[in-house]
């Protein structure tokens, strides 16, 4: 095992949950014997992270705690026994730290609903820090090409809004709705328009809606307008035959279902606060599935890259230096993030 020179870190701390993160010096962490060290160039901010930092989830993580689950990085130094990786490779620490591997779900490659499930930045350390932890057989392996900046948000939102639109079933010239255009929605809405799916955008700001329309929506709708739904039903002659719904509000989750077509599928990727507010009635009489989806497994993250290093999907993204987490997280708690924020380890050192 090849050891890094480098004794401590800096790294973005929660140490109460609900209060600003705090910048610390630690000890960087040596890999014990199925372990990793990786040495990290960016990594993205997400949504999750402020449910995390404010401990919003009836399972807290344990304080104290390093968030990020988007980090990107290089292999500096490996444990014992690893095989699935080697020094010098670059990949991404995601979601999904590690799984049991033997149970029914992991054996049908539905590893995130693992029992045994650790998550990065939750339950395991994360990447707003200098240097991650990882477990090589759960890491996402970044292909040549694909920047550190460029991949960072690919195997989080990336790979959820991707998983999430393979969940609603659509074929190439169905229509699907992407609701929500902000870190995932917009790219929801380049993963959907390679997969040959026509594209309806909803959102509640017009500048979003915009964007969407920029990166080859079809259709735009604001979420606000009084019959949002019967325009989308209208555009979509009928209804979509797929629904995704990032945005973490009720209000989305509930015309989301009436945003889908006989037969269609409404996938929920969101995380609001609350009770789903489900219109019994009209999902029973019109025979609409509703599915939760959570992240995606190792092949999911393989093909979610590849439409990356293929020029197909791009996020939009923000460079900020660790020393700015705070206030990103205020301006993610607003909606004050356009697309996406990437931490830029590289330009720091």
């Amino acid at each position: 095992m090849t050891r890094t020179s480098q004794t401590t870190m800096q790294a973005a701390l929660v140490e109460q949950f609900g209060k600003p993160l705090v910048l610390r010096e630690v000890p960087v962490p040596v890999p014990g014997p199925g372990q990793i060290l990786v040495k990290t160039e960016a990594c993205g901010v997400c949504h999750t992270d402020l449910h995390a930092a404010a401990g919003d989830w009836p399972l807290r993580p344990t304080l104290p705690f390093i968030p990020g689950h988007e980090g990107i990085g290089i292999v500096t130094a490996i444990g014992a026994g690893v095989k699935a990786v080697r020094e010098g490779d670059r990949v991404g620490v995601p979601w999904l730290y590690s799984a049991c591997g033997h149970c029914e779900y992991c054996l049908s490659a539905r590893e995130t609903v693992c029992a045994e499930a650790e998550f990065g930045g939750y339950s395991k350390n994360g990447g707003f820090a200098e240097f991650i932890l990882a477990d090589p057989n759960y890491v996402a392996h970044i292909p040549a090409g694909l920047a550190p900046r460029d991949a960072a948000p690919l195997i989080c939102a990336g790979i959820t809004t991707y998983k999430g639109i393979k969940e609603t079933q659509a074929k190439p010239g169905d229509w699907i709705v992407i609701s929500g255009i902000g870190g995932l929605g917009h790219l929801g809405v380049q993963y959907a328009r390679a997969m040959g799916l026509h594209v309806c955008a909803v959102d509640v700001d017009d500048g979003k809606l915009a964007h969407a329309k920029r990166l080859g929506a079809d259709v735009v709708v604001n979420a606000r307008d009084g019959d949002a739904i019967g325009a989308v039903k209208k555009a979509t002659h009928g209804g979509a035959h797929g629904v995704l719904i990032t945005a973490p509000s009720l209000a989305a989750f509930k015309q989301g279902v009436g945003m889908t077509r006989k037969f269609g599928t409404c996938v929920l990727v969101g995380l609001p606060p609350g009770e789903f507010p489900t219109p019994l009635f009209d999902v029973v009489s019109n025979c609409i599935t509703i599915r939760g989806s959570f992240v995606g497994n190792r092949l999911d993250m393989a093909e979610a890259l590849a439409f990356a290093v293929d020029g197909k999907v791009k996020a939009e993204i923000e460079l900020q230096p660790l020393s700015a987490i705070n206030s990103v997280f205020e301006r993610l708690e607003r909606g004050a993030v356009a697309s996406r924020v990437v931490i830029d380890f590289a330009a720091a050192s």
